[in-house]
């Protein structure tokens, strides 16, 4: 397994942007696999209040605590302002799940040292295997 994907689940606090209440979503199901797994995860997400019975906030800046990493399920367009907050947070890793990728938002975390997964990587099929 990549150094950077290990970096990333080994943190103790994740978020995930793109949370959905509707389950048959990616964005549900990168949320329950962190759940399932054991972790403290956050759901992000500006419309909903609660997802999976968990309070569900609209920003990054609005938890209660700065995740170590970030799993985005954003429309690309999206996914910039979610790792503008990101890097203004403090963020330690970034994970960028399939479709989400934009290499602006890529260039702006990587500049500011953060660890950075935006090869087309799924991380259902990583916690799949632990």
């Amino acid at each position: 397994m990549p150094h950077a994907i290990e970096s990333f689940l080994a943190s103790q606090t994740f978020a995930v942007a793109g949370a959905s209440t509707r389950r048959h979503k990616y964005g549900n199901k990168v949320f329950r696999a962190l759940l399932d797994a054991g972790r403290q995860v956050f759901p992000l997400n500006p419309i909903s209040e609660e997802i999976e019975g968990h309070k569900a906030y609209p920003r990054i800046t609005d938890l209660p605590v700065v995740p170590e990493s970030l799993s985005i399920i954003t429309p690309p367009e999206v996914t910039r302002q979610v790792v503008a907050d990101a890097v203004a947070a403090g963020v330690k890793n970034i994970w960028m799940q399939p479709g989400a990728e934009d290499d602006i938002a890529s260039q702006l975390a990587r500049d500011a040292g953060i660890n950075v997964i935006d090869d087309g990587s799924c991380v259902l099929v990583l916690l799949a295997r632990e």
